[in-house]
């Protein structure tokens, strides 16, 4: 054998192990329970997601997976603890468009988010609601802006931290409407949902699965939806384009990510095994009654989407009149 054959015939050998052990990652994977990192707190729309992801994907691949919630500093916290976490498939990131968000309003982060984790798959979206405590003297969206254009800096909104989706809309909706409220920044939208609900804050724009209940039982009024079209949970409330803000629309959505250098074929896996937990029937039927819309995509179109997404909150960031705080 000449030096040459010798070479590659020994680079085989040594490459043959990794290269047929790579498939094998998928097939064993899960071995072990698997940690799924919530950024935010217990009871909001990616708590509830990851909560009911996780106990499809327990009974489809046999391991436990757990949600530990990690709050603090608009999803940060959590984020880098998904960030420090091994690269081996068995702690999960569930994000939002915080994280893509927090790209322009997080300078003094440690981490960049897509060079850190690697995308796996978006889960679902909702629309947001904008709601008052009852007793503010606004009962439309056109009515609480002429009340804090009367009363400028005078009216505060909720928000479970800054970044989140929450915020971001509340930020948007002022520069939208020219007008000047005061973000109270919560440590989690529980406690932002309690703020508002309690009247300590005037106003909060909340996902529609959190606050619909609330609407119900008339614990705060509804003025307006975020999305192209009315809310089928709350066919009575115009949207905020209807309300006379043309344009206006904002959204929260939920997806998954792992730290970067996760194998690709465990990658693959669960987002196969998310892609056919969002389109059972009984998940769309359950999402569909709570307003929420279900989300596929492989891994690499949930790449390009996230990416996307962090330029369009660039754009939205440089139209404010000053940088939201």
């Amino acid at each position: 054998m000449t030096r040459l054959g010798t070479a590659l015939a020994l680079a085989a050998m040594l490459a043959g192990p990794s290269l047929l052990a790579t498939p094998g990652l998928a097939q064993d994977y899960p071995s072990r329970p698997v940690k799924v990192i919530v950024p935010f707190g217990a009871g909001g729309p990616a708590d509830v997601t990851a909560r009911q992801i996780g106990n499809i994907l327990q009974e489809t691949l046999g391991q436990p997976f757990v949600v530990e919630n990690r709050t603090g500093a608009g999803g940060v916290i959590g984020t880098q603890e998904a960030i420090k976490s091994p690269a081996d498939g068995y702690t999960l990131l569930m994000m939002s468009n915080t994280q893509t968000a927090n790209e322009s309003l997080v300078p003094q982060r440690k981490y960049e988010l897509m060079r850190d984790l690697a995308p796996i798959a978006p889960v679902n979206y909702s629309d947001l609601v904008i709601v008052v405590h009852p007793s503010v003297q606004a009962k439309t969206l056109q009515e609480f802006i002429a009340l804090a254009k009367s009363q400028p800096g005078k009216l505060n909104y909720a928000s479970s931290g800054q970044g989140t989706p929450y915020h971001m809309a509340g930020e948007l909706f002022k520069a939208m409407a020219g007008i000047d409220l005061v973000h109270v920044p919560y440590r989690n939208s529980g406690e932002a949902r309690s703020g508002v609900i309690g009247g300590q804050v005037q106003m909060m724009i909340d996902a529609v699965p959190a606050m619909a209940p609330n609407v119900a039982e008339n614990q705060v009024r509804a003025l307006a939806t975020t999305g192209q079209t009315r809310s089928t949970v709350l066919p009575n409330a115009p949207t905020a384009i209807e309300a006379g803000i043309p344009g206006y629309e904002a959204t929260i959505w939920l997806g998954l990510m792992a730290p970067a250098g996760t194998p690709k074929p465990i990658i693959d896996k669960i987002n196969g095994a998310v892609n056919d937990i969002v389109k059972r029937p009984d998940m769309i039927k359950l999402w569909s009654q709570q307003g929420v819309v279900p989300m596929s995509m492989t891994s690499g179109e949930f790449d390009k989407f996230l990416r996307g997404d962090i330029v369009k909150w660039a754009e939205v960031v440089k139209k404010f009149d000053k940088p939201p705080q």
